[in-house]
């Protein structure tokens, strides 16, 4: 995670950051555990969902419209899960989220395993899955700070971060291989699938008890609850305009989610359509996504000490569409699986400076509503994946992604020289100042 300054005197060195300290705080430590088994549930249900959607209907903009029915939920409801972070127990969000995420997969394998599944399953469960997620996430993210010193804060992002990394590694190679296996070979049967979703179901179980186990419930703000939710959504829109730095963040993140996120959806059918793969490669795939994000985890250590981070803030989501065209002329999958290796490295390493940078920047009172907000812009995504499928549709999925690099690159390039707060994301920020006088 991004090392970030807590007063004028010096900054967190990596060596201040023990893994063991971190996780010797029980609570933490369940909350920790119960995150990497939501993460695994997460990545496991990305290839299982895109494999048998690909395999019943050949359409990559069907693939689109699963991400979309997932997504889409995000932007609606992000807002408010940071309003009820703030009003009611934490640990009581999460519980209620893991449980009705469990029980929805467990219908959706029986759905699968007995051989009745369509193409709208996936799309009431994608909205179903991104509601609940869209109300908890903010709660998750806002529960950290109560379990934990403040020493230990960037420890347990690092952990964080590891924990979701090393679950597209495993994740993904897990479901595909469990996929091929089961199947015997078959890749156009749903059994194999349908033995993933239980397996995911059974995770949502594990970090539904692991967040049981979590002694402290939550602050819930009492003065929050004396306005109205729609007055507290407001306030954190409004806050971002007030503050440039905290608005060219975020626009920031915005466009990798419309242009460079596209791979991930259209992944199974560049896999299939042009690799010509199969189910053991397009694990494969995702793994080694997941390998090089978690590569450039450990280059954020040192990202502290680099002055300009706008500009490599900018540069990131250059290269990260350069990357992503490059990509998109790949025909062979060692090739594909060495490009995609460092797309997931310089798109961890942006999104953890974006992440952090914003941290620094925003006031702590704000801190859970900017995290929804800027939660709910990742939620944009279908707005860059759609005319990225259709392109898919009517060209071919390489085409495709060579379009969509091509277009964050440039896209990013005219933000830049079009909008002062972009440039202005790495200033000094009056929260800071406040925290330092405070300390």
């Amino acid at each position: 995670m991004l090392t970030c300054r807590v007063s004028s005197s010096g900054i967190y060195k990596l060596a201040d950051r023990h893994i063991a300290k971190a996780l010797a705080y029980p609570d933490f430590r369940w909350l920790w555990i119960g995150s990497l088994g939501s993460s695994f549930a997460m990545n496991m249900q990305i290839i299982a969902r895109g494999w048998l959607v690909y395999t019943l209907t050949s359409s990559a903009m069907d693939l689109a419209w699963v991400t979309l029915s997932f997504m889409l939920p995000t932007v609606v409801f992000s807002l408010l899960g940071g309003v009820l972070a703030d009003r009611l127990p934490k640990r009581r969000i999460i519980v209620l989220a893991q449980i009705l995420n469990c029980v929805a997969t467990v219908i959706l394998g029986v759905i699968i395993i007995t051989g009745h599944v369509t193409f709208w399953d996936f799309i009431w469960f994608g909205f179903f899955n991104g509601s609940v997620l869209a109300l908890s996430m903010p709660a998750r993210q806002a529960f950290v700070p109560e379990l934990i010193p403040e020493r230990l804060i960037f420890t347990a992002m690092a952990l964080n971060t590891t924990s979701w990394n090393l679950s597209r590694i495993l994740g993904p190679a897990l479901a595909g291989f469990l996929i091929a296996w089961v199947a015997a070979g078959d890749t156009s049967s749903a059994y194999g699938v349908g033995v993933v979703y239980f397996m995911i179901a059974a995770l949502y179980l594990i970090s539904a008890v692991t967040m049981m186990l979590v002694k402290k419930p939550g602050i819930s703000v009492q003065e929050a609850k004396q306005k109205s939710p729609l007055t507290d959504m407001a306030d954190g829109l409004r806050y971002v305009f007030a503050h440039p730095p905290v608005l060219g963040l975020i626009l920031l993140s915005i466009l990798p989610f419309l242009f460079g996120m596209p791979l991930n959806t259209l992944l199974p059918a560049f896999n299939e359509d042009i690799l010509l793969g199969g189910p053991e490669d397009l694990g494969l795939l995702m793994s080694a996504m997941g390998l090089g994000a978690i590569a450039g985890s450990l280059l954020l250590a040192y990202i502290g000490e680099v002055r300009h981070k706008a500009a490599w803030l900018i540069g990131s989501c250059v290269g990260w569409g350069a990357f992503t065209s490059a990509f998109g002329m790949a025909e062979t999958v060692p090739l594909a699986a060495f490009l995609v290796g460092f797309i997931g490295l310089i798109s961890a390493w942006n999104m953890s400076l974006n992440r952090g940078l914003l941290q620094m920047q925003v006031e702590d009172h704000m801190r859970g509503r900017i995290m929804s907000i800027d939660m709910m812009s990742h939620g944009l995504m279908p707005l860059g994946v759609i005319p990225i499928s259709l392109i898919a549709e009517q060209q071919s999925v390489a085409v495709a992604l060579i379009v969509a690099g091509g277009t964050l690159a440039v896209s990013v390039l005219l933000l830049t020289l079009v909008a002062p707060s972009v440039r202005q994301v790495d200033a000094d920020p009056p929260a800071r100042a406040l925290r330092e006088e405070q300390a």
